[in-house]
């Protein structure tokens, strides 16, 4: 599943990114929001699921 939250704020991308995990074991996530890597390590560290930065303003999420 693609996400692409480029062009929202804070906390937008990350909520999505939430209600995208229960529905896919795999997301890939689109945000050019400056707070979405911290935003991004807390939230997995929090709910124990793996990201990778793929790119310039792309994650890739696995679901734990």
């Amino acid at each position: 599943m693609e996400l692409d939250c480029r062009g929202m704020r804070c906390p937008i991308p990350i909520i999505k990114l939430a209600e995208g995990i229960k529905v896919s074991k795999e997301v890939t996530l689109l945000s050019d929001d400056p707070a979405t890597l911290p935003d991004l390590i807390a939230w997995a560290r929090m709910t124990k699921n793996e990201f990778t930065v793929v790119g310039i303003d792309t994650y890739l999420v696995k679901r734990s």
